[in-house]
């Protein structure tokens, strides 16, 4: 029979400075609070993540009766490119991007840690728009050129893929361990 783990993300006061650095920016956390087990990490693109560190905290069988010593099976799985939208609903670097209005691009200015800022004025009553795009997605178009309403403005970076993996975590009572080192001690004096 297999048990289910309730592993939880980790909130990020409890993460050690080593650990944050292995983690980088990713993006995770619980897929439902009543499902703290189901973890949703990213969108992240497949050419920098073909692993991923992600921080889990086991759970105490003292504080949960239904845990118990056991071992546990983990099952992952992840979408590579097929994340457009951010768990919190914000648009990923990994999507195309469309314009919010139509007129001429007067203006793309590219910002200092990446992106473009591309502004739009409407041809009939001079309405600016501006248009913001993240670090990563192609640009499309160029000054003076004449849009339309939704038309891409970048590429879509959008490439397929599914890897999955498992694993088994071992959740230990602390005073098993304790007290075989105890007996190798005694063990060990005999000799």
């Amino acid at each position: 029979m297999d048990h289910l783990l309730y592993i939880e993300a980790v909130i990020e006061c409890r993460i050690s400075p080593e650990l944050k650095e292995k983690i980088g920016n990713l993006s995770f956390q619980s897929y439902r609070p009543n499902k703290k087990n189901i973890l949703v990490i990213g969108p992240v693109p497949g050419q920098k993540y073909s692993e991923i560190v992600f921080p889990i905290l086991s759970p105490d069988p003292s504080t949960k009766k239904d845990i118990h010593f056991l071992k546990y099976p983990i099952y992952v799985g992840g979408n590579r490119g097929r994340g457009q939208i951010y768990p919190d609903g914000g648009k990923s670097n990994n999507t195309v991007y469309n314009a919010t209005s139509a007129g001429i691009v007067s203006k793309i200015v590219r910002k200092e840690k990446g992106g473009y800022e591309i502004t739009v004025v409407d041809a009939l009553d001079g309405h600016q728009s501006v248009d913001v795009i993240p670090r990563g997605p192609e640009l499309l178009v160029s000054e003076g050129e004449s849009i339309k309403l939704d038309q891409p403005l970048t590429s879509n970076p959008n490439v397929g893929g599914f890897g999955q993996g498992d694993a088994e975590i071992v959740l230990q009572d602390p005073l098993r361990i304790q007290g075989l080192l105890l007996f190798f001690t005694f063990t060990n004096h005999n000799y």
